[in-house]
């Protein structure tokens, strides 16, 4: 089968993991008879630089004929000056918005292994499997924004057509797991949490109604987290609130560096990319974490491409590594030895084959 892959290495350690990734789909089109198609392309700082936007009118149109969209990481200080004219953010904003892509799930599983590298007690985190669901094109990050000499303003805003939508995608989640959402709000202080909550419970009562729906307040959930994170199942929350309690929960994984995410709309093209950031202080010296990348890439597979069996070895391949002992720096304690970038993709891809 034949398969059309947009790389967006972008910034930092991004195409440190990408480079990784993208070996990991060769190796699945050789092992599975596919056709995959992997195209370059600029994006994030280092379009700023080389094309002085940060997504390029050509990698747009790239990625929306595309099957799929796969991202490493952006941003830096080069680009973070308060007075600066462009922002690698801004173009994955865009990106975002121009493949409609407003559901963002981001799984979150321990791997027994590695227990003892989460800051937590392994009593704590052993057996978590959760998933976020988070909301990507509203809240306040796309709201009106306001700056002069005497203050500064960012409007949050929620229309009840956009709460509906990311609902439904988390509840139908939830509903092929453990059957328990958790909706993430402040609705004791936020309007838009208490249309949230309102627009929320009417959806799952009316489409899901054999799922237990808890709602909880995001200072609590963030409680929570680490005080029960095996309790939870499916959490779906608004913009702000995710992008904060998910680097949250990559504690309880380990590191940042092990987990991946999927942006996805209403069609199957979706973007894929590990949720840490470009991490500039360890660029070029092959110290990041392939396997958020690599995690990705099986969401790709799944997702985007529909190939089940392939998403599943790609999972296998890693859990295996990991069962191994094949761990990067951010999972070695002081002293012990740890692998480079490459080496971690070698142990994950050596071990890549069909199910038995």
């Amino acid at each position: 089968m034949k398969a059309h892959v947009a790389v967006l290495p972008g910034d930092g350690i991004g195409p440190e993991v990408t480079a990784q990734a993208v070996r990991c789909l060769e190796a699945v089109a050789r092992l599975f008879a596919h056709d995959i198609a992997l195209t370059p392309l600029p994006f994030g700082g280092a379009a700023i630089d080389s094309h002085a936007d940060p997504l390029p009118a050509a990698t747009l149109a790239a990625c929306l004929e595309a099957d799929a969209v796969l991202l490493g990481a952006i941003g830096g200080p080069k680009w973070s000056a308060p007075d600066a004219p462009l922002r690698p953010e801004d173009g994955l904003l865009r990106l975002r918005k121009e493949l409609a892509t407003f559901a963002n799930l981001r799984p979150v599983q321990v791997h027994p292994a590695l227990a003892d590298a989460s800051p937590l007690k392994a009593e704590v985190v052993t057996g978590v499997d959760l998933i976020f669901v988070r909301e990507l094109t509203g809240g306040i990050y796309f709201g009106e924004k306001q700056r002069d000499a005497h203050g500064a303003r960012d409007v949050c805003t929620y229309t009840v057509a956009e709460i509906e939508r990311i609902v439904r995608v988390a509840a139908a989640l939830a509903q092929s797991r453990r059957g328990h959402l958790t909706s993430i709000d402040k609705a004791n202080v936020l309007e838009t949490s208490r249309l949230w909550r309102e627009v929320t419970t009417r959806v799952v009562q009316r489409e899901f109604p054999t799922l237990q729906l808890e709602h909880m307040l995001v200072d609590a959930a963030a409680m929570h987290l680490v005080r029960r994170p095996r309790d939870f199942d499916v959490l779906v929350t608004e913009n702000m609130f995710g992008d904060i309690l998910t680097d949250e929960a990559s504690m309880l994984a380990g590191s940042l560096g092990l987990l991946p995410s999927a942006s996805l709309g209403a069609g199957r093209r979706g973007i894929y990319e590990p949720i840490h950031g470009s991490a500039p202080d360890i660029a070029g010296r092959g110290l990041a974490n392939p396997c958020g990348a690599l995690l990705s890439v099986a969401l790709l597979l799944r997702h985007s491409l529909g190939w089940s069996a392939e998403a599943a070895a790609v999972e296998r391949a890693v859990a295996e590594a990991l069962a191994a002992g094949a761990r990067t720096a951010d999972l070695v304690a002081p002293g012990g030895r740890a692998l480079s970038t490459a080496q971690a993709g070698d142990a994950v891809i050596s071990r890549l084959r069909r199910a038995p």
